[in-house]
C-alpha cells in the first residue's frame, strides 16, 4: 500500500504561464502606481508640485506599465514562433482525407 506523501511520482497540472504572467503584470503595474501616487501626494502636500506638471502625471503612471505589457505580449509572440504544432502538421499530411475518415455522419 503507497501513501501519498511517499509517492514521488505524482503527477503535476501544467503550469499557466499566460494567466501567470498577467497576474504577476498586475501586482507589479499596481505598485508602481500606488508609489508613485504616494510621491505626487507627498509632492502636493509639501506645495512642490505645480499645474505645469498635471500632462506629466498620467504618462508616469501608466507609461511603463503599458509598456511592459506591450513587452510581455510581443515576447509571447516571438516564442510562439518557435514552437511547432504536431497537430496541424498530422491534418495536412493526408489533406481532406483525415476529415473523411473521422466523419461518423454517414
Amino acid at each position: 500500500m503507497q501513501h501519498r506523501r511517499f509517492n514521488l511520482q505524482q503527477e503535476k497540472d501544467p503550469v499557466n504561464w499566460r494567466r501567470g504572467t498577467f497576474r504577476l503584470w498586475i501586482l507589479v503595474s499596481s505598485a508602481w502606481v500606488m508609489g508613485w501616487l504616494i510621491y505626487f501626494a507627498i509632492k502636493f502636500m509639501s506645495g512642490e508640485f505645480s499645474s505645469q506638471h498635471l500632462p506629466v502625471v498620467p504618462v508616469v503612471l501608466f507609461g511603463p506599465p503599458l509598456a511592459l505589457l506591450l513587452f510581455g505580449l510581443g515576447a509571447r509572440w516571438a516564442i510562439r514562433g518557435f514552437e511547432t504544432d504536431q497537430r496541424e502538421a498530422g491534418l495536412h499530411r493526408n489533406g481532406p482525407a483525415n476529415l473523411r475518415q473521422d466523419d461518423k455522419r454517414v
